[in-house]
């Protein structure tokens, strides 16, 4: 019994740590088309992220631009550098994520 017990204790501890990086994480796609990079941010449950910051860096880390996400969570724009694009969703509260589109990627899209 002592082992059930021991083995449950560290089963919710474990639980328990994960649970706070879960609840901070968003969703972040982007694909290039057209001479566009679409972006899609959404949380765990569906909900789009509105009104989240969104960075985009070149692969020197160089800030090219920022925008907002809309009420469905996309954010667009035209490709501004053939370059690796490391885009960034702020949604506030801790939600960060970051989604990188290789030069290859990039290139095609244009």
């Amino acid at each position: 019994m002592k082992h059930v017990n021991c083995l449950l204790a560290v089963l919710f501890v474990v639980l328990s740590a994960t649970a706070p990086a879960l609840a901070h994480r968003v969703n972040l796609f982007a694909y290039a088309g057209g001479g566009t990079i679409f972006t899609e941010s959404y949380f765990p449950d569906g909900r789009p992220v509105e009104g989240g910051n969104v960075l985009v860096y070149d692969s020197t880390d160089k800030l090219l631009l920022e925008g907002v996400t809309d009420t469905e969570g996309f954010f667009n724009f035209e490709i501004p550098k053939i370059d690796a694009l490391k885009i960034v969703i702020d949604a506030t509260m801790g939600h960060k994520n970051s989604f990188t589109l290789k030069k290859g990627e990039v290139e095609a899209g244009k």
